[in-house]
């Protein structure tokens, strides 16, 4: 892969798959067909319209056969962020005789976290935030002493988008349904990267997006138990069995579900390849550069994810010294990127400000090679050094 860059082109080594992925070829040739030729609304009564009708159905029945759910429990959706509103909007507005407790925690997306404050701020809900621990774990039992008999929603992600940690949502439902409780999972991150089963995880409802798994922006599901109890955010037509009005985004949709069964025919290899590359990048950056921190479960922790708080340095000056070099990555979630602010998850992780302000994130993917870990491994001590020559906290340390 290369790149325009100051009037020539450098190889680009993305290493930012959190945010996004890029789509997959095979994705891509699946797609084409229902962009053009066959192009009808699915809710039409033609001929036409018949055949993406199949395809968004066909669709659904693959999702669900991934998912471990049965196809009508699949709603397709814009994306991670509609799905997360959907999910928790959709849940408190249809069970207000049951209570107005919430509970969530400290680490989730924006989409979960504004979202449940929305729902405090404008319309009373009681919100309960729960706290992680130093790897970015929430611990079950702080689920269990939040519960209320007026609990009526547990959301919880299924693994951290900044950090990478992997939460123990099984137990957790376990704990919210024995409570008389529903529970959400974000497994926007996960999904395509570990097992994701909604029978095994015990959930409710969960949330995913089609862009991190190799698939095109702008489209995801929302899986919605059956039973589930649940008024729909948008209103219009029958569209998604009038869960979600509007036209469905066909070629959308049959791109998630191809990305989606790609992902998960290829998830063994492809996890154990990340796994060792991750590690490679890990333990070449302690080797190579003092005083840095790992965040995040240093085993309990998605393929591929790697938080590194570079002390003394600041994170958005090392991720743009990298960028001129040809080297993508970022400082934690692409929906923060613009904020100055340190980030949320780190803060209740109970890191430092200055090292939460040095953090950088590696997302590690499909065209990452060993290669590109070893370019990253030879750039990276380079930038810190010259970084922390500048840096006023690490002058006055090294003068002390």
């Amino acid at each position: 892969m290369r790149r325009q860059h100051g009037g020539g082109s450098v190889s680009l080594i993305y290493m930012d798959h959190n945010a996004t992925t890029p789509t997959d070829e095979r994705v891509v040739e699946a797609m084409l067909p229902y962009f053009s030729r066959s192009f009808g609304n699915p809710s039409s009564p033609y001929v036409i319209a018949q055949d993406t009708r199949a395809a968004v159905e066909r669709s659904r029945e693959t999702v669900a056969s991934v998912m471990g759910c049965a196809p009508r429990e699949v709603v397709f959706t814009s994306g991670g962020t509609e799905s997360d509103n959907t999910a928790l909007k959709g849940v408190a507005f249809a069970n207000l005789e049951r209570g107005g407790h919430i509970i969530t925690t400290a680490i989730e997306h924006h989409a979960v976290l504004h979202t449940a404050a929305y729902l405090r701020d404008r319309f009373g809900f009681d919100v309960t935030f729960l706290p992680v621990d130093g790897t970015a774990t929430v611990d079950p039992m702080d689920v269990e002493r939040a519960m209320r008999d007026d609990t009526l929603l547990v959301s919880v992600m299924l693994a951290n988008n900044e950090v990478g940690t992997i939460e123990p949502v099984r137990e957790i439902a376990r704990i919210a349904r024995e409570g008389g409780a529903l529970v959400h999972t974000d497994a926007v991150q996960a999904i395509g990267k570990i097992p994701v089963d909604v029978e095994e995880l015990g959930v409710d409802l969960l949330s995913m997006s089609s862009h991190k798994i190799y698939g095109p922006k702008g489209v995801g599901f929302l899986y919605v138990r059956a039973g589930t109890s649940f008024d729909p955010l948008s209103h219009g037509g029958m569209h998604e069995r009038s869960v979600r009005a509007g036209t469905e985004n066909v070629p959308g949709i049959v791109g998630l579900a191809t990305a989606l069964k790609i992902a998960a025919d290829e998830m063994p290899e492809e996890k154990v390849r990340l796994n060792a590359l991750t590690r490679r990048l890990e333990n070449g950056i302690r080797e190579r550069i003092p005083e840095v921190s790992v965040n995040g479960h240093h085993t309990n922790r998605l393929p591929g994810t790697l938080n590194v708080a570079l002390h003394y340095v600041e994170g958005e000056s090392a991720v743009l010294a990298l960028d001129m070099e040809g080297v993508a990555v970022s400082t934690g979630s692409a929906c923060t990127s613009d904020s100055a602010e340190p980030s949320h998850v780190l803060s209740a992780m109970g890191v430092a400000a200055n090292e939460a302000q040095g953090s950088v994130r590696f997302g590690l993917g499909r065209s990452t090679t060993e290669g590109d870990v070893d370019r990253v491994l030879e750039l990276l001590p380079g930038i810190v050094e010259r970084l922390r020559a500048i840096s006023p906290l690490y002058t006055k340390k090294e003068a002390a």
